[in-house]
């Protein structure tokens, strides 16, 4: 019986819904767009006590006002263009009001208001998403005025400089650049710049999250963001602070937790640009990054001889300077060159030898150049025992940059870590059978 009344009753809103006029839903999703950015506006009068222009009723007429003018013109643009200006002109009104009134006026509101009159424009020429899209957008941006004006406080004429510099990698460089194989090494100046683009962004975002956490969170957290941006870098930086500090277990267990920081980075780098090669490394790298980060973190809690709380200093460099951009391109196309000759002349062996070489510096143009010759130029396994040798000589390098440049106590701590770090990393050879 209740089966019976629910598909009556649902037979009943199908046709009740067939028998609106399709303008009724256009009208009430218009309603609620608008109604949902005045009541926003409304909030905020409130709680400012000062003129404001609108809320909970003007905005859904402004909407309502959008959308007529589209229905009345249909596909004439000029008519809807000059009732766009009329709106604009009563805004602008009220803008001037608030010039006369208050002394740093503000003209988000209005703004949003001619935001509301494009929504209902939209919805009647049927872009929904569009127009839902503009309304959230607007409600994010209103609502969202402490911390975006906060976050504006915080970064300077250099961060806005190096987004810039950012954009310029992907989206001016990048698209003009040819996505075909040239020469006898099949190199693909997209694919090449790709590459470029995709170690930037990573590096950048580890950049900007440093940043904003400058003031927040300890040296663990220091280490997690380092050792996603450079784990070599952030190893060095540690180190020679170590030497002027007596926290030997803080220092120690923080370079540790860099370097399994750098397990996580090489993940999303295979990712990017591999599944095959993930798929054989990402169980294992992700193991490691785990256990050392963990392991870490742990170290880190130890007592140390000096008691003071230790704050961040690591203030990391832009790392998409344009001169590093083009060194790394370089260096990518050096070692996809270097690997594919290694292969055809020394064959195994000469690419884990210059693997092992490669680990002393920055691994990245290395692994970048196995995911481009991984599965054509080489078997997956070899290409994957390869890495596993770069990140692991890599992680003695660390081990040793860190005796040498630290305190002995944290010095020999990290180095014995990273020893142990470096022959883990090369175990997953063995069921590779590389």
């Amino acid at each position: 019986m209740r089966h019976i009344v629910r598909c009556v009753c649902q037979g009943n809103h199908v046709e009740l819904y067939q028998r609106l006029p399709p303008e009724v839903v256009k009208i009430v999703l218009v309603l609620f767009l608008s109604f949902l950015v005045g009541l926003e506006r409304e909030e905020h009068k409130l709680a400012d006590r000062a003129y404001a222009f609108g809320g909970v009723r003007t905005f859904p007429l402004i909407g309502l006002i959008g959308y007529s003018l589209a229905l009345l013109c249909g596909p004439q643009l000029l008519p809807l263009v000059i009732g766009f200006l009329v709106v604009a002109g009563f805004l602008l009104l009220s803008y001037w009001h608030k010039l006369q009134s208050m002394e740093a006026p503000g003209v988000t509101t209005e703004m949003s208001g001619l935001t509301t009159f494009l929504v209902g424009a939209l919805v009647y020429h049927e872009h929904f998403w569009t127009a839902t899209a503009l309304s959230v957008a607007s409600l994010l941006l209103l609502d969202l005025k402490k911390g975006l004006e906060s976050l504006a406080s915080r970064l300077g004429a250099d961060e806005i400089l190096t987004f810039a510099k950012f954009l310029l990698l992907t989206g001016v460089i990048l698209p003009t650049l040819p996505n075909q194989q040239y020469g006898r090494f099949h190199i693909n100046p997209f694919k090449a710049w790709l590459v470029v683009v995709a170690v930037s962004a990573i590096s950048y975002g580890s950049y900007v999250l440093q940043k904003v956490t400058k003031k927040a969170g300890g040296m663990v957290l220091a280490a997690l963001l380092g050792g996603a941006y450079s784990s070599t870098v952030t190893t060095v930086v540690m180190a020679r602070r170590a030497a002027r500090e007596q926290h030997p277990h803080l220092f120690a267990g923080s370079i540790l937790t860099a370097s399994g920081a750098m397990y996580l980075r090489l993940i999303a780098l295979l990712a990017l640009f591999n599944r095959p090669l993930l798929a054989l490394l990402w169980l294992p790298f992700l193991v490691l990054a785990v256990l050392a980060a963990g392991f870490g973190w742990g170290w880190t809690r130890c007592s140390d001889p000096n008691a003071r709380k230790m704050a961040r200093e690591y203030d990391p460099k832009n790392p998409l300077e344009l001169k590093t951009a083009f060194f790394f391109a370089a260096l990518f196309l050096a070692m996809l060159i270097a690997t594919q000759l290694a292969v055809i002349y020394l064959g195994k062996a000469g690419v884990n030898t210059l693997a092992a070489v490669m680990g002393v510096s920055d691994v990245d143009p290395f692994i970048m150049g196995m995911t481009q010759a991984a599965g054509s130029a080489m078997a997956l396994k070899a290409a994957a025992g390869a890495i596993l040798i770069a990140a692991s000589s890599n992680n003695l390098v660390k081990g040793i940059y860190a005796y040498s440049l630290a305190d002995r106590s944290t010095g020999i701590q990290a180095l014995a870590f990273l020893i142990v770090l470096a022959l883990a990393g090369l175990t997953p050879m063995l069921w590779l059978g590389t």
